[in-house]
């Protein structure tokens, strides 16, 4: 890493922010952004995207200014489980429904942890997934089956 970059997590993390952000803004120009009376499909991802977008860029420039530590170690076991329980949770809500997702979404993400204690990480998969049914489906509505066809559900 260059010496004049002071801070280089706020360096990467200004990166990471400014793709994001801005890739938002780009697929967002593919549809009618309308106007914020009368808001089109772009609209918040656009806004979003720019705001995602200023952020990264302070992160960035801040990097230049403020001293920190250097980027440690990455733990790839960690995320290689965390991204396993977040893609079994978008293949399995949709069949499954959203208390076995989100419940197994929970568990196996705790696992990532090196504090992982089975019994406290099951009554946070309980009750996670009671505030996500209660959140999502009851109060916002969203059509989300609960127990999906796989499980006899609708």
């Amino acid at each position: 890493m260059p010496a004049f970059i002071r801070h280089p997590k706020d360096f990467w993390s200004g990166i990471v922010f400014l793709f994001f952000g801005l890739s938002a803004v780009y697929i967002g120009q593919e549809y009618e952004i309308g106007s914020a009376g009368r808001m089109g499909p772009a609209y918040f991802p656009t806004a979003l995207g720019i705001l995602l977008s200023l952020v990264g860029v302070a992160s960035f420039v801040r990097s230049f200014f403020r001293p920190g530590e250097a980027i440690g170690r990455i733990y790839y076991r960690e995320l290689t489980i965390v991204l396993v329980a977040v893609l079994l949770f978008g293949f399995l809500v949709r069949n499954a429904g959203l208390v076995p997702a989100g419940f197994l979404l929970i568990l196996i993400s705790s696992y990532a942890s090196d504090k992982f204690e089975l019994k406290k990480s099951l009554a946070l998969a309980v009750g996670m997934t009671l505030f996500a049914i209660g959140l999502f489906v009851k109060l916002l509505g969203l059509p989300m089956p609960i127990i999906g066809p796989w499980l006899g559900g609708n």
